[in-house]
């Protein structure tokens, strides 16, 4: 979906074959619509938020590898875990379904921002049958989250092994349980919120749509709502998400680097605070996705704070694992280099985070391709090297079987350099104003910067 994306931004009366087939409407010819590319966009954030970032990392590898690493027989609630596997493929078949509905696919972003997504038809291609379809995918996805994170809570406090005290886990262990509880309480916040979301579509409520609104001449029969509400509510999910993404990840590569550098780390507990401190404090940030939403100033200040002291456990974590890994006999698989690059991103990332902290910066950059480098790389590309850092290291556990090294190595370097080049042009041309989310280059002075698109579409 991002490769169509791509395409699109660079060559946009580019026919793509195949394209046509898929939707007649939103690619006649193979020639993609504004609406259209709105809607991969949406679906493509949509899929990799929730169902790759917050199941892989988290739901996968916990699910085989936590009752292993405490001495569990199985997981607390057997039938939980099953019923939270199939509740979320149910939820992953609505939103493919989303995409293929008569009135067109959702359009309103992965963030679904009201009223947009809130008043239904009336606001234009893309916001009707689809985007119901979407918020019943979330809310039935948070059903199933919910059930997976009770079901790790109650399996590391009740089933751990004789002498395999808290303090005795592995950091690993500590990781899934500590996502646990940050998921329990930021997908029960957005399971009403998508309720509320879909009852202002189909039942006339008016949680998020204001009075006096206008569409197409047409003053829609809603009053008393605030679409800053949807905001404030899906931020408080949406920034620990963040760390759901994460945490695992961290968790998989301080237990890779362990094995790797057959030796502990400087400090096993120092670590667990500082994932617990991150945990804490995912909490207290989600304004900071709000400064440009016209919030009071001195609360821009109060969500800025905590976002910049959240970064404290986060450097501490990377020093430990830098000075552990110094004067340390690295042994060099791609397991290895994938927990090492993940230290990478999440460094490059967070870098470019820091700024964004910050109300006076935020304002100019936020709306800008410099959020997409930043996201991508802190968030999206980080834990995907997690997830493939654990793949090579579990892979023979999981399977019995090796895998090919050689290859393993050619993957780790072509992914890498490829992310650094597809992302770090991003924050340049967030610095030079582009706009994301459009779909085409509406001003002038944008036109140089289309080679440096062309660059990341290649790359």
């Amino acid at each position: 979906l991002s490769w169509l994306m791509r395409i699109h931004l660079v060559w946009p009366n580019w026919p793509i074959p195949g394209l046509g087939l898929l939707s007649k409407v939103g690619a006649p010819g193979g020639v993609m619509t504004p609406e259209y590319y709105l809607s991969l966009l949406t679906m493509h954030g949509t899929l990799m938020v929730f169902f790759v970032l917050t199941n892989a990392p988290f739901a996968a590898f916990g699910n085989y590898f936590l009752p292993i690493q405490i001495g569990a027989e199985d997981m607390a609630f057997p039938r939980f875990n099953m019923m939270s596997f199939w509740t979320t493929f149910v939820a992953f078949c609505i939103l493919i379904a989303a995409f293929f509905v008569g009135d067109g696919p959702p359009i309103a972003g992965w963030t679904s921002y009201a009223p947009l997504s809130a008043v239904g038809a009336d606001a234009g291609p893309g916001q009707g049958f689809g985007q119901t379809l979407w918020g019943l995918s979330i809310f039935v996805f948070c059903i199933a989250s919910l059930l997976g994170s009770l079901n790790f809570i109650a399996t590391t406090l009740d089933l751990r092994t004789k002498g395999m005290t808290l303090s005795r886990m592995p950091i690993c262990t500590w990781a899934w349980f500590i996502t646990s509880c940050i998921a329990l309480l930021a997908f029960a916040v957005l399971l009403p919120a998508c309720l509320l979301l879909i009852l202002d579509r189909v039942a006339g409520t008016s949680f998020f749509i204001p009075a006096g609104l206008v569409i197409s001449d047409r003053l829609q029969p809603h009053a008393g709502g605030s679409p800053l509400l949807w905001q404030h509510l899906f931020w408080f999910f949406g920034h620990p998400e963040v760390y759901i993404a994460i945490l695992p990840a961290i968790g998989i590569v301080s237990h890779i680097l362990i094995n790797s550098m057959r030796r502990p780390l400087l400090s096993h507990k120092v670590v667990i605070y500082c994932m617990m401190g991150i945990g804490f404090l995912s909490y207290m940030v989600w304004g900071h996705h709000m400064f440009v939403s016209g919030m009071n100033p001195f609360s821009s200040l109060m969500f800025s704070f905590p976002t910049l002291v959240i970064t404290i456990p986060a450097t501490i974590m990377t020093l430990i694992w830098l000075g552990s890994l110094y004067g340390s006999r690295l042994r060099i698989t791609a397991a290895s280099l994938f927990a090492l690059g993940f230290i990478s991103m999440f460094v490059s990332g967070g870098v470019s985070g820091f700024f964004l902290a910050q109300p006076s910066i935020d304002i100019y950059l936020h709306a800008t391709y410099f959020v997409v480098g930043h996201f991508h790389m802190v968030m999206g590309v980080a834990a995907i090297f997690g997830v493939f850092a654990g793949t090579y290291f579990w892979f023979p556990k999981m399977t019995g079987r090796m895998m090919n090294e050689s290859l393993g190595r050619i993957h780790f370097w072509l992914t890498f350099i490829g992310t650094y080049c597809i992302f770090m042009p991003f924050h340049y041309l967030g610095l030079a104003g582009n706009v994301r989310r459009y779909s085409a280059f509406v001003d002038d002075f944008l036109v140089p910067l289309i080679p440096v698109h062309r660059f990341i579409t290649i790359a």
